[in-house]
């Protein structure tokens, strides 16, 4: 975005002002408006190059979480037809399945069905 001036916005203040019916004499009132006005202008100027920044930031941020997305979601290339296949993941999770139930075993309970 563009920079603001600091006198064009006094400028533009004061012709606001002046269409209102209100003109700004030179005074210690108007110096306390030009201060203010140079004042303002640097702090949006200076929130506007942030702002850039920190949506430079964002963009490299979430271009990385496209590329994270795409490499976890894309196709598995199928393997070449003359080596073996590999043996099913199954029987693992079986195992699994045996080893937790050997490792934690069943807690006695009474006749109605709860826990002692």
């Amino acid at each position: 975005m563009k920079k603001i001036n600091k006198d064009d916005l006094y400028q533009n203040l004061s012709g606001f002002l002046a269409g209102k019916g209100l003109e700004l004499k030179d005074g210690a009132y108007t110096a306390r408006i030009r201060k203010g006005c140079s004042l303002l202008a640097d702090c949006v100027n200076f929130a506007q190059g942030g702002l850039g920044q920190a949506k430079e930031k964002m963009d490299e941020k979430l271009d990385h979480m496209r590329q994270v997305i795409h490499e976890k979601t894309a196709p598995v290339t199928p393997p070449n037809p003359g080596q073996p296949k590999a043996k099913a993941a199954w029987p693992k999770t079986k195992v699994k399945a045996r080893n937790r139930r050997a490792a934690n075993p069943a807690k006695p309970t009474d006749s109605e069905g709860k826990t002692a």
